[in-house]
């Protein structure tokens, strides 16, 4: 058992994949199915709405479909946080106050990735938004998509100034920027998460003092990065490191895919669950050759025959 008391939003989020038909309209059995898979084997929060769900391909009403179905599904047993990017601050406000209706543990949201604002701009984006939804707020940095690296200072400033933004998911190779930010947010508010975004980063980041990770590869196999984090604060650190590497071999379907929510979706096919692999376009679905060197991957870890 882990000792200790952690932060809210600590451990393993899983930025959960938007399961379509084929006539790509939302499958919200598979979205349910693929919501228990991944409470049963041990995330503590789910992230609808994200980058490998395609988020950028959702409407508001299927965004609060999607969610709603993850709800009624494991609502209470796990953490729900939605994410509620968008490129203008009001429309972000608008899903966000539809979405706290579902009763939602709080929100996941990046800057706006078109017209690249200052970082005065940033500031007031994000805080017109802490200032109008009465809950908890994540702010994702992932420079590689937004084209915008968020200043370690602003995080600093938002965590002084607004207590229900609460923490950072950060999506970004750098790990200077994250051993700054773990030290300098954390100097100024303890509770304050820090997750990574990236497998590479989980271990390095608990190490440095930071709280877990919101990894899409939950969606595939959860209980590799939850043995990572459950390991590192056990003080089992041969167990965390052996699982780590484990990990870092999963994330090698992302080196042979197109895109990251192809990779999920197709792993998942492989696996046999009951999760279509068809992706909205400009994506496209993996050939076979693809899908023929991810199985092999899960094959060498154990996880299909």
């Amino acid at each position: 058992m882990i000792t200790g008391l952690r932060p809210k939003f600590s451990g393993i989020i899983s930025p959960f994949i938007t399961p379509f038909n084929e006539d790509l309209s939302i499958d919200v059995e598979a979205v349910k199915w693929l919501a228990r898979y991944e409470a049963d084997g041990g995330v503590h929060g789910i992230f609808p709405n994200s980058t490998t769900g395609e988020f950028i391909h959702l409407k508001p009403d299927e965004v609060i479909e999607l969610t709603k179905a993850v709800i009624e599904s494991v609502g209470g047993k796990v953490k729900v946080i939605p994410g509620i990017s968008a490129n203008c601050t009001l429309h972000s406000i608008e899903l966000g106050r539809e979405l706290l209706d579902l009763g939602v543990d709080g929100f996941i949201i990046t800057p706006p990735y078109y017209f690249k604002v200052s970082k005065e701009g940033l500031k007031k984006h994000f805080s017109m938004v802490a200032e109008a939804l009465d809950t908890d707020i994540i702010i994702y940095n992932i420079p590689s998509t937004t084209g915008i690296n968020i200043p370690i200072d602003l995080y600093v400033e938002l965590a002084k100034e607004y207590s229900n933004i609460v923490g950072a998911k950060i999506t970004h190779d750098s790990l200077i920027y994250l051993k700054r930010l773990i030290y300098e947010v954390k100097a100024v508010r303890k509770d304050f998460v820090v997750l990574t975004g990236m497998a590479d980063y989980l271990l390095p980041n608990l190490m440095l003092g930071g709280d877990g990770g919101v990894l899409a590869l939950a969606n595939i196999y959860p209980q590799i990065p939850r043995n990572v984090y459950d390991a590192w604060f056990n003080r089992d650190l041969m167990k965390a490191l052996n699982e780590y590497r484990r990990l870092l071999q999963l994330a090698k379907i992302y080196e042979v895919a197109s895109s990251f929510p192809t990779a999920i979706k197709t792993a998942l096919k492989v696996m046999g669950a009951p999760v279509k692999p068809y992706v909205r376009p400009p994506l496209t679905m993996e050939p076979k050759e693809v899908e023929e060197k991810i199985r092999k991957i899960l094959v060498e870890l154990g996880i299909v025959q």
